[in-house]
């Protein structure tokens, strides 16, 4: 194993990597066995040091536009309320007919376009832009009985049919 300066290292690091970028595979084999025979590296961190730079630089991912505005979530909400809050999957599958009915009735109005965004919408995207709605809105708790109403009503058991 031969000894090689750290900045020694680097240098040729510099020098093989665009020749090793632009080489076949059986080259890349070659200029690897030299490389890892001068520097002293293991074959699979020679590979990675001269490969980090070649790769072509990604594109920023910016911020991906919303299919769904505000109209949309607005036309969902008012659904969703009118369903009695029921969850995404099963609200998809009524939406068609939940419109038709309100519009009938005059409690809805869409435009067509925002008509057809709600119609294509997906059950996990309703529920996606539904969340904070359903954080707001809280929990709507059932009334019980109360205890005294319940022990006035007659209840027959098993002893009592004979």
């Amino acid at each position: 194993m031969n000894i090689v300066s750290k900045t020694s290292r680097k240098e040729i690091v510099e020098a093989l990597r665009a020749r090793y970028g632009k080489a076949s595979k059986f080259e890349k084999g070659l200029i690897l066995g030299e490389f890892t025979a001068v520097s002293g590296y293991h074959r699979k961190h020679a590979i990675r040091l001269l490969r980090s730079l070649m790769k072509a630089p990604l594109k920023a991912l910016g911020a991906s536009q919303r299919v769904y505005d505000e109209a949309v979530k607005t036309a969902l909400t008012i659904l969703w309320e009118a369903a009695d809050r029921i969850c995404g999957k099963r609200l998809k599958p009524a939406i068609p007919n939940l419109i038709r009915a309100m519009e009938k009735h005059g409690h809805l109005q869409l435009d067509p376009e925002v008509r057809k965004l709600v119609l294509k919408v997906s059950a996990a995207t309703i529920d996606r832009m539904l969340t904070p709605v359903r954080k707001g809105a809280g929990i709507r708790r059932r009334r019980h009985a109360k205890k005294r109403v319940s022990r006035a009503i007659p209840i027959k058991t098993f002893s009592d049919w004979k």
